[in-house]
């Protein structure tokens, strides 16, 4: 069995989970403090989410009320959250960069009674809009100084993180168990969370997910990476606010005994990498396309004999992958080749990840084709997998023994999957969210009388069980003509070229298709500096500005654009394209969490730009 626990709720298997581990000093979570990586072993983690719970109760929060959580990755969100799953309480967390207005929306449509937040920052929003949520009662703080410094919060109590910590340890210690009595009451069809979906228009949907339906995921994901085990040491940096960092960095890892340790932040992750040492780790395509691109720049800035044994080793391990990718293992030859390449090259990438890492597993957005041969060369395995908070999140993952790059995997063993007449993806099961939260007309929207989720994305199924995602279905643009186009496999062709680093794709309604391109301006730069051009520091948006007023900027950019899509048909064709100075990102709104484009914002953005692209040019 890969799981070494049984439970049927998030707070029996956190019970279970320290029962096991609870009288040695094995670490449950690794978190910064002064610098430097410290451990919280189990039984430290269980008084802590104790004594919250327990005062949590004591302000009259209990079973099926609603608290928000606005806190970036750390110690204290696992505590409210493991608080909350024991007490039969639903926590909302969401993610540290929205809006006072997005926020106020968000609690007053969840009828939240209290809201944890971490700093400064997260309570300043939360006090400009604190009057217009009536609901919420309390605000918890996990910077004790922030109370003592604040102005009038409109009548709602303050109160730290750390007081609400000794207040809950005074109340257990009056009465033994009182945390085991209150995860006996806990039903598996009781609200767990109620995540908002991060859409790119209207207002967010909040989500309903029960602890049936997680422990159900949980399961699913254990029995589909059945690697996982207590010696597993797993770096967590993606936001816990969002499903799939929730379900597949913490909890099936929790229930599979590993240990996490946290990111600083997103920015600190390849250092971290070599301070934890993680032996595998949750992330998105946009990690590896870095690490890459990262790699094959320091190897272009050093000597031609080290380029070459690179180009050299990463052709041999392109080719040993991809016979076994065939189902065929490398003969003697090709196996002495790789084990050269692998002591000249590839021991060293995997060293500077910290040594240890058996297999990623990556998700949120499609893996590039080239990105994924590249890490599976370099012996780092990327197991990607497809899902929808609306699924709990993870719909299908790659057999760790027999990923299938260019695919998400097979479903997970407990659940159904189908594709519909039109080429939706449709599953069903016990990972199905019990609904919108308020929101019936959504709801059956979503999931269909007989209890299928429809996804909105379209793919098939090959004939060994692999599904693989062709484009979202919203996404389809339907040209003037009649031509259905679907950008995603297109915008991953262009994304080829070294000199692209973002790319959207315009053509819903219009006569032919265009682009917006954010370049890759390191690149671009050397283009122009071979060319005898002077170029000045590229994050200086006036020097980027001047970069993509060169002819020979746009030049370059086209005849990779017309080189990569040469084998496509003449609708799906790119025919006018503009260069971006900023990228998308998602302090600008052009990007969700996850790193998906905001097609809708985008739009709204660089809407001149676009109908500029359409003056004066007819279709085909």
């Amino acid at each position: 069995m890969p799981l070494l626990i049984n439970f049927n709720t998030i707070a029996t298997m956190f019970a279970e989970v320290v029962k096991r581990f609870g009288n040695n000093t094995k670490p449950a979570f690794q978190r910064k403090v002064s610098g430097i990586y410290r451990d919280i072993t189990y039984q430290e983690l269980h008084q802590q989410v104790e004594s919250f719970a327990l005062a949590l109760r004591s302000l009259g929060i209990s079973r099926g009320d609603h608290i928000g959580l606005m806190s970036e990755n750390r110690l204290e969100w696992v505590v409210t959250d493991l608080a909350c799953a024991c007490s039969g309480v639903a926590d909302v967390p969401i993610f540290p960069i929205l809006t006072p207005a997005q926020i106020e929306y968000i609690f007053n449509d969840a009828r939240v009674k209290a809201v944890v937040c971490s700093n400064q920052l997260q309570l300043s929003k939360l006090l400009k809009v604190v009057a217009n949520i009536p609901t919420l009662r309390h605000i918890i703080v996990m910077q004790p100084e922030l109370t003592a410094r604040q102005p009038e919060a409109s009548g709602r109590t303050l109160i730290s993180f750390q007081q609400m910590l000794a207040d809950g340890a005074r109340l257990a210690a009056t009465v033994p168990g009182q945390l085991d009595n209150l995860i006996a009451e806990i039903e598996p069809s009781d609200m767990l969370t109620l995540i908002y979906t991060s859409g790119t228009t209207g207002h967010p949907k909040g989500v309903v997910l029960s602890h049936g339906n997680l422990v159900a995921n949980i399961q699913g994901a254990a029995a589909a990476f059945p690697a996982i085990t207590e010696t597993d040491v797993v770096l967590s940096y993606l936001p816990l606010c969002h499903s799939y960092e929730r379900l597949g960095g913490y909890y099936t890892c929790m229930a599979c005994g590993a240990t996490i340790a946290f990111a600083d932040s997103i920015d600190t992750v390849r250092t971290n990498l070599t301070e934890v040492r993680p032996t595998l780790m949750t992330s998105v395509p946009r990690l590896f396309e870095r690490i890459k691109a990262g790699v094959e720049k320091q190897v272009a800035e050093g000597p031609e004999k080290n380029r070459k044994v690179f180009q050299w080793a990463l052709e041999i391990g392109i080719e040993k992958f991809q016979l076994e990718q065939a189902g065929k293992k490398p003969g003697l030859v090709l196996a002495g080749k790789y084990a050269l390449a692998d002591k000249l090259v590839f021991a060293k990438i995997r060293e500077k990840m910290g040594g240890r890492i058996r297999f990623f597993v990556s998700g949120g957005a499609a893996l590039p084709h080239s990105v994924g041969q590249f890490f599976f060369a370099a012996g780092l395995p990327v197991i990607e997998g497809y899902g929808m908070t609306e699924s709990s999140p993870v719909i299908s993952a790659n057999p760790i023994a027999k990923p299938r790059l260019g695919t998400v995997g097979k479903p997970l063993p407990n659940i159904e999957v189908k594709i519909a007449p039109d080429g939706e993806i449709l599953t069903r099961g016990p990972h199905v969210m019990q609904g919108y939260y308020n929101n019936p007309e959504a709801t059956a929207e979503a999931i269909d009388p007989q209890g299928w989720l429809h996804t909105g994305d379209i793919g098939v199924i090959d004939s060994e069980g692999y599904l693989k995602i062709t484009d979202r279905k919203k996404h389809l643009l339907v040209s003037s003509g009649g031509k259905n186009i679907a950008p995603g496999p297109i915008e991953s062709a262009l994304l080829h070229s070294p000199l692209i680093d973002q790319i959207m794709l315009i053509g819903d309604d219009r006569p032919y298709l265009t682009a917006l391109i954010v370049p890759d301006f390191d690149v671009l730069k050397e283009v122009l500096q071979s060319q005898g051009m002077n170029v000045g520091n590229i994050h200086d948006m006036a020097v980027r500005e001047e970069i993509l007023d060169h002819d020979a900027a746009v030049l370059a950019v086209e005849a990779d654009i017309k080189r990569l899509q040469r084998d496509l048909s003449a609708f799906e064709r790119v025919r006018r394209f503009d260069l971006l100075p900023e990228p998308f990102t998602v302090e600008n709104h052009m990007l969700t969490p996850t790193l998906k484009v905001k097609r809708k914002e985008v739009e709204k953005i660089y809407g001149q730009r676009i109908e500029k692209m359409y003056e004066g040019m007819e279709s085909d």
